[in-house]
C-alpha cells in the first residue's frame, strides 16, 4: 500500500474515486459510495489523525466528511469527533474505520511465524496497547512512547464515543480486518468530562425519589458502552431475564465476572454509603428506566433499591414478568418492610445456592 500524507484531498480532484480505489481498496470505495456522491463539493475526503485538519475546513455546503485513516492513531479521539460534529449539518455523514480487539488478534496471530511466538507477540501487545494505554499510572508512559498512535479500541468504546458526540450508525462493514463505519450526525456532543477506564467504576443509577446515584460495579463493559445502551436495546432486544441479547459490549473477562457475581462485589460500598438496601429492586439507568410502566415507575421511587433483587424469588422471564414481579415485591415491601424483606432474602439465597439461579 502507498503511504498517504495527512493532508486534506479536495473534491474538486475527478479522479478522487481513483484514488481511494488505488490507495486502498475497492470494497472501500463501494461501501463509501453506497452512501455518498463523492464527486461534489458537500463531500470531503481526509486521511488525517490531526484535529487540525478538520477545522481548517470551510465549506459550508458540507454534507460528508470522510476520514480513511484509522481512528487508533488519533490522540485525542472525542476531540476529533467534537470537530467533525462542529462541521456537520444535522444530519450529515461521517466515514471513518478502526481497528478492533479482534482485528487485531487474527492479524498477530496468522503471521507467518511459530504459533508460540505469535503469541507472546499477543500477549505483550495486549498488556502495553490494551492495558496500559487505559491505566491511570501507566497511561502517562503509554502515551509518551507512543504519541497515541497504535492503540487497538473495541468496538464497543469507537460506537460509544461517536454516540457521545452527537452522531448514531447508520452502517458498517469489516474489508481487510478493518472496521469502517458511517455515523449520522443527530445532536450536539455530551462533553463527557469524566470518562472511566479503570477496572471499578460508577455507574449513575436512579435512587429513592429519583436521585442520581453512582452504583459502583467492576468493569464488564468496553468503556463509552453507557451511551450505546438504547442502541443496542433497539437493534438486539433483551433476553430471558432481560439482559440484551448478543451485547458486545460485555468483555470477556467481564462475562467471568457476571457468571460469578464478582463485578457486584464493590456495591457494598453502596450498601455502607446507604444508597441501597440489602433487598430490593435493583437501581435502573434511566434508559432501561423508561421502559417500565408509569405505576411501576412511581412505585420504585418510594423505596430505596436493592442489592438482592426479587428476580432471584420469581425468576422472571419476560419484560413483563420482571414488572410484575418487582411490582409483587414493591407492594409487600410498602405494607410489611422487614418481614418482606426477610423473606425475599432467604427465598433468593436458597434460589442461588441451592438451586443454582442466576441473571444472564
Amino acid at each position: 500500500m502507498i503511504k498517504h500524507s495527512e493532508n486534506t484531498i479536495s473534491n474538486q480532484n475527478n479522479n478522487i474515486e481513483l484514488l481511494i480505489k488505488f490507495q486502498f481498496n475497492e470494497n472501500i470505495l463501494n461501501f463509501i459510495k453506497k452512501h455518498c456522491n463523492l464527486n461534489t463539493n458537500k463531500t470531503i475526503v481526509t486521511s488525517t489523525t490531526t484535529i487540525f485538519n478538520i477545522e481548517k475546513i470551510n465549506n459550508l455546503e458540507l454534507f460528508n466528511i470522510i476520514n480513511i485513516k484509522k481512528i487508533n492513531d488519533i490522540r485525542f479521539i472525542n476531540k476529533f469527533f467534537e470537530s467533525v460534529n462542529r462541521k456537520l449539518p444535522v444530519s450529515g455523514l461521517f466515514f471513518g474505520c478502526v481497528e478492533t480487539y479482534p482485528d487485531r488478534k487474527k492479524a498477530i496471530l496468522n503471521k507467518k511465524n511459530l504459533k508460540l511466538i505469535n503469541w507472546i507477540i499477543y500477549f505483550f501487545d495486549i498488556l502495553f496497547k490494551r492495558v496500559f494505554s487505559k491505566l491511570v499510572f501507566t497511561k502517562r508512559i503509554y502515551f509518551y512512547f507512543t504519541k497515541g498512535k497504535g492503540r487497538v479500541l473495541s468496538k464497543a468504546e469507537t460506537y460509544g464515543r461517536l454516540y457521545s458526540c452527537g452522531f448514531e450508525i447508520v452502517d458498517e462493514k469489516s474489508i481487510n480486518k478493518v472496521l469502517y463505519f458511517v455515523f449520522k450526525k443527530v445532536k450536539d456532543p455530551a462533553y463527557d468530562k469524566t470518562p472511566t477506564y479503570g477496572a471499578l467504576i460508577g455507574l449513575k443509577r436512579l435512587g429513592k425519589g429519583g436521585t442520581i446515584i453512582n452504583v459502583y460495579k467492576l468493569r464488564t463493559m468496553h468503556p463509552y458502552s453507557e451511551y450505546l445502551q438504547e442502541y443496542m436495546y433497539n437493534k438486539n432486544k433483551l433476553n430471558d431475564g432481560g439482559k440484551i441479547k448478543n451485547d458486545f459490549r460485555i468483555s470477556p473477562e467481564g462475562r467471568i465476572f457476571r457468571k460469578f457475581w464478582i463485578d457486584e462485589i464493590p456495591m457494598i460500598l453502596n450498601l455502607l454509603k446507604m444508597d441501597i438496601k440489602l433487598v430490593g429492586v435493583r437501581p435502573l439507568s434511566q434508559h432501561f428506566f423508561s421502559l417500565y410502566d408509569k405505576d411501576l415507575q412511581e412505585l420504585r421511587f418510594k423505596v430505596k433499591p436493592g442489592f438482592i433483587p426479587p428476580f432471584y424469588v420469581d425468576l422472571p422471564k419476560t419484560m413483563d414478568e420482571i414488572m410484575e414481579s418487582e411490582r409483587k415485591y414493591l407492594n409487600s415491601y410498602l405494607k410489611n418492610p422487614i418481614k418482606t424483606d426477610i423473606k425475599y432474602l432467604f427465598i433468593s439465597l436458597k434460589n442461588v445456592f441451592i438451586k443454582g439461579a442466576r441473571s444472564n
